[in-house]
């Protein structure tokens, strides 16, 4: 038999949820067949999956030792990293991270290593605020997503309940994202509110903008205001439009993907666009960068509350496209 203590960062998840991460070499199907058949309890007790843990349970597992017998992911290695991070805010419990176009945020299916979350875990590691062998399911985590070619801030959770909060205010829409985009021409209005709808082709990582309802698709809301208009990027080409657009909804790609739509692709997007010319005048990735946020005020009271009301954001002249100053600096 082994007992599991929960601790701070292991309470408040469901106890399947909880297995899965503590006891990686227990087939999932197995584990709900112990939690029925009595061979997993809680504070020896008979329980449910749906359990919610509390700080202070006991699990108790009477299974085979060589489900817990797979070989841990070597940590170790995170004190060789110097970690490489620009920092836009800091407490007890998050981080606002300003990360790079051309920097992955997880893994990608190549296995690469330079990550950004593994710079958090490095930084938090040197820092004595986390230490593998001490979490049984919790490892800091981000929460929010932005593809490789995009910059722009990106949260990060320190404990397991400000990840579970940072989530929660996410798929609330409690949290209002701005960013800032070199789009191709000259926008028909100074402001607009775009509507449509999107469909995602997650085999090709591409996804459809039309303007009627189709089959699978979604709807997506794009605000945007333009900021002034910029010289062309290389010799025949018009006016640019330098934009602040505000994701009503944030669906995948919804801003290149809308954008284009509408006749202004992104400068150097050439997924959804034509950006021959772009590259040649200098542009790496598309010009688009999440700079700005704010946490919306709500009447829950939670761990994060001390947020609410609070913006966070770039300067503009801190983005490259906007500034001129190469990606890598």
């Amino acid at each position: 038999m082994r007992i599991l203590t929960i601790k701070k960062n292991d309470a408040g998840q469901r106890l399947d949820k909880f297995l899965s991460k503590a006891v990686k070499g227990l087939p999932t199907s197995l584990m709900y067949k112990y939690i029925r058949t009595k061979k997993i309890k809680v504070n020896r007790a008979r329980t449910e999956q749906k359990y919610i843990l509390c700080e202070g349970d006991e699990v108790q597992l009477f299974i085979k030792d060589e489900f817990f017998d797979l070989p841990s992911k070597d940590d170790s290695a995170l004190a060789s990293i110097r970690p490489k991070l620009d920092i836009v805010y800091e407490d007890e419990n998050v981080m606002l991270l300003n990360k790079r176009p051309g920097v992955l945020v997880h893994d990608d299916a190549e296995g690469g290593e330079n990550t950004l979350i593994l710079h958090v875990k490095a930084y938090l590691y040197a820092k004595g605020e986390y230490t593998p062998e001490d979490e049984q399911s919790f490892a800091p985590a981000l929460c929010n997503r932005i593809d490789r070619n995009t910059g722009g801030i990106v949260i990060a959770a320190k404990n397991a309940e400000a990840l579970r909060v940072m989530n929660e205010k996410i798929k609330r829409d409690e949290i209002s994202k701005f960013y800032l985009c070199l789009a191709h021409g000259k926008m028909p209005k100074k402001s607009d509110t775009l509507r449509g709808y999107l469909r995602k082709d997650s085999a090709n990582n591409l996804v459809t903008v039309r303007d009627e309802k189709f089959s699978g698709a979604k709807e997506i809301i794009t605000k945007y205001r333009v900021i002034r208009e910029t010289p062309p990027t290389a010799k025949g080409g018009g006016v640019n439009s330098l934009l602040e657009v505000e994701l009503v909804t944030g669906r995948t790609h919804q801003i290149r993907a809308h954008l284009a739509h509408i006749g202004h692709p992104l400068v150097g997007d050439g997924k959804y666009g034509v950006n021959r010319a772009d590259r040649e005048a200098g542009f790496k990735y598309q010009a688009l960068y999440a700079y700005r946020l704010k946490f919306d005020r709500t009447e829950n009271e939670n761990l994060l509350s001390y947020l609410e009301g609070r913006e966070f954001s770039l300067p503009r002249d801190a983005v490259w496209f906007v500034s001129g100053k190469d990606t890598e600096r």
